[in-house]
């Protein structure tokens, strides 16, 4: 599948995304997580993107988006709706994987009626009762800003419990895949699809957090069996 990288400005900065599939197709946006870019999703797009337009954005501090020294959850959200209204896409899919699925989470609380259905990969809202330490920052370059990693564990040491409350304003059809062996707890998958209303989870039994890294097909087959059903 063809793959095209774009620049496009959103509120005044400067962000990337790829482009795959063909441009009249239905879309279909997919959010990285933390640390990662547009670009690790080129195979699993391959795979499950073949009947739609698919629009993979370097979300800020990541890949070739703005380093803006500035990282929320709501400001990552925000920058997604600029995103669709400068692409023009009126309603669409979205797909979002770990930092990605709770940009996605809050986007979908916010602005149902944009989306037409939301697939999140290995990830609830973040919630209380855990605590992640910050690790030292390694030497050397890296693909994305150190303080969107340091940002990002702040809030979820610090999460907003609105994050929770506003899961039943989720409308639209939406998949939780989780990965099973994943480090994330599955049972707070389990309760974020049934608190969300027209929600659905699979389980990947040994894939981990990178459920379409470690067992692509299976990925392949829950999505597919989702979007094209």
């Amino acid at each position: 599948m063809e793959t095209r990288v774009n620049q496009i400005e959103l509120n005044g900065l400067p962000f990337q995304y790829r482009e795959y599939g063909d441009p009249s197709a239905p879309p279909l946006v997919i959010l990285h997580a933390l640390g990662k870019d547009a670009e690790s999703w080129d195979q699993a797009v391959a795979a499950i993107g073949e009947k739609y337009r698919v629009l993979a954005l370097d979300q800020r501090g990541h890949g070739g988006s703005a380093r803006t020294g500035t990282y929320t959850f709501e400001l990552m959200c925000n920058d997604l709706l600029h995103f669709a209204d400068v692409m023009n896409l009126e309603r669409f899919t979205l797909l979002g994987h770990s930092m990605g699925g709770t940009v996605s989470y809050l986007f979908a609380e916010t602005y149902p009626s944009r989306l037409e259905r939301l697939v999140v990969v290995d990830t609830p809202p973040p919630f209380s009762g855990t605590r992640f330490d910050l690790p030292p920052e390694p030497a050397g370059p890296l693909p994305f800003d150190w303080l969107a990693l340091t940002s990002i564990l702040q809030q979820l040491n610090e999460p907003d419990p609105e994050w929770w409350a506003r899961l039943t304003d989720i409308t639209v059809p939406t998949l939780i895949i989780g990965g099973g062996s994943s480090e994330i707890p599955q049972n707070k998958l389990m309760e974020v699809s049934e608190l969300v209303p027209n929600c659905k989870m699979v389980t990947i039994d040994g894939a981990g957090h990178f459920v379409h890294d470690d067992d692509l097909p299976a990925f392949t087959a829950a999505v597919k069996s989702f979007l094209y059903s």
